[in-house]
């Protein structure tokens, strides 16, 4: 019977939790009920989680604290599409709480479970039922209850689970699209997948001890530069590097453990990792000396480097100093799916563009990294992608930049939104303008079906094209350009003088040329122009105006 977990169970399951979701991802994705290509509710979910597994697998000690501090701050900067950032306000729900114990109890995790669902549903503007948010709030609440008369975790953990995969079932009977597909959401399935995870870890039934091994971009001075109030004063001053060779006779694996456990308690950012033929050793400290001289009982040091980073801190302050001054008040940041869609939204004067859009949502971070780069007081964001909206509002939470958010849902409101930018205007006078500009915007796209399904009317076969608006399909066929015909159609009315083409990567120039003569021959009162937009995935993007 296990009553209380430890920070190192807690390691363990938290990189037991992303190991399983790592395996289930693509079970996960094959779950989203629109067909589509941008099923990708797992692979986001999984991002989110393999993001704060790195920051747990670099916590240099097993105190809860420090883990929780690890998770959270991992799955915030990780957090891509609206699972992701759903989960990553989960994981920061539980931090809030589970952060406080030295061990955790029954009830310590029912307590987390509930405040996880409760920052979660906060982080949604209009929550839906039968979604990752009610399976959460519904495991929570058997949580709670549970806690009360159950205090061994392995039993606990069970029930919980036992809660969460009934109403996971029950999912389709609160949206009738899941029903119609036949499926149970696949946010639900993720979060249960990673709360496996954690059981498994917990009752030792499966080796989880994952290795992430993918590279953070290396940051840069100017990356730092971009964000002044990053630069905290040091506490530990000597960045000390290097590494163990020749071992004494009398060196043991146990010694390496030791000096892990010495270099801990006389410094951070703690790295010791290696065998008897080679340690490699990173600390953060204020006695280099020490650090050295404990490595010395056992063997030869190589590749020894230690660097004054109060000094370089200074540094960059000072040029910190200089380069905020010569900031401009207003700029922008624009998510976009295809090179030539990221040249117009340059020629718009937006001074960062985000490589992302369908199947490739990026993260909070790699949106707050944008905006760090914007030599701009105040940035304004344009997602150009629902799944992405949540991702920006989480980027504001790391950044020192003013970020204001404009809800673009796809390109061709983002594109309005741009044009109206005026930066000689005040920020209030801008933001209205920006979110008033594409209100009036129709925009539709022509994609390809990636599963057989009914929905919305047609039945689809796989690699059937589709037409559809922000919602619905509503064209089908087997020609890319009729289908595409067939769908304006069915949007235009007496408003719309222009229409804009962005055709993708899989159209030819030719044969977007031939639509345009079509549809301005069959449409004389609109202007109908194509652009080389070079998106994946989507044959044309469209906006009527």
């Amino acid at each position: 019977m296990q009553k209380s977990i430890n920070g190192a169970t807690f390691r363990k399951m938290i990189l037991g939790g992303v190991s399983l979701l790592d395996q289930n991802k693509q079970i996960v994705d094959a779950l989203n009920v629109f067909p589509v290509p941008d099923g990708d509710t797992g692979t986001n979910m999984f991002l989110t989680m393999k993001s704060a597994g790195n920051e747990v697998n670099n916590c240099p000690d097993n105190t809860i604290q420090h883990l929780c501090e690890a998770f959270a701050k991992g799955a915030l900067r990780g957090a891509r599409g609206n699972s992701g950032v759903i989960t990553s306000q989960i994981v920061k729900g539980m931090c809030s709480v589970l952060s406080n114990c030295e061990n955790i109890t029954t009830k310590n995790f029912a307590k987390a479970m509930a405040e996880g669902s409760k920052v979660a549903y906060k982080a949604v503007t209009k929550p839906k039922e039968g979604t990752i948010l009610t399976v959460i709030r519904v495991m929570s609440e058997c949580a709670v209850e549970t806690a009360k008369k159950v205090s061994d975790h392995e039993a606990f953990l069970k029930t919980v689970l036992d809660k969460g995969e009934e109403i996971l079932q029950q999912t389709p009977e609160m949206l009738p699209v899941l029903k119609k597909a036949g499926v149970v959401d696949s946010g639900g399935r993720g979060i249960i997948v990673i709360f496996t995870g954690f059981y498994k870890a917990l009752i030792g039934e499966t080796d989880f001890t994952t290795v992430f091994n993918d590279g953070q971009p290396v940051q840069t001075a100017d990356d730092v530069i971009a964000d002044i109030n990053n630069l905290a004063d040091i506490e530990f001053g000597y960045c000390t590097e290097y590494m163990i060779i020749n071992m004494k006779k009398k060196t043991t694996e146990a010694d390496i453990e030791k000096l892990k456990e010495k270099l801990m308690k006389i410094g951070d950012s703690v790295l010791c990792i290696g065998d008897l033929l080679l340690v490699k050793v990173h600390v953060h400290t204020n006695e280099p000396n020490l650090a050295l001289g404990y490595a010395l009982e056992l063997g030869e040091l190589y590749n020894l480097k230690i660097e004054n980073m109060r000094e370089q801190n200074r540094e960059l302050k000072k040029k910190a100093g200089q380069r905020q001054e010569d900031l401009k008040e207003l700029g922008m940041v624009s998510v976009a799916p295809g090179k030539g869609i990221a040249d117009l939204m340059r020629d718009l004067m937006v001074d960062e563009i985000i490589t992302g859009g369908q199947t490739m949502n990026p993260s909070a971070a790699d949106i707050a990294q944008a905006a760090d780069k914007v030599p701009a007081k105040t940035v304004f964001v344009f997602p150009n992608n629902k799944n992405i909206i949540l991702a920006a509002e989480q980027a504001k939470g790391l950044t020192t930049k003013n970020l204001v958010v404009i809800p673009t849902r796809n390109v061709p409101e983002g594109i309005s939104a741009s044009l109206a930018f005026n930066p000689d205007g005040t920020l209030e006078e801008n933001k209205e303008s920006m979110s008033g500009a594409f209100v009036n915007v129709k925009s539709a796209s022509v994609t390809y079906a990636v599963r057989a399904t009914h929905v919305d009317g047609f039945d689809l076969s796989v690699g059937e094209v589709i037409g559809l608006d922000d919602k619905t399909i509503l064209a089908k066929g087997n020609l890319v350009n009729p289908t595409t015909e067939d769908l304006v159609a069915k949007m235009i009315d007496e408003s719309v003088v222009s229409i804009t083409l962005f055709y993708g990567e899989d159209v030819k120039q030719q044969d977007a040329e031939e639509l345009r003569d079509t549809l301005s021959n069959k449409y004389p009162e609109c202007e109908v122009n194509i652009i080389d937009g070079g998106q994946p995935v989507y044959y044309y993007i469209i906006s009527m105006e």
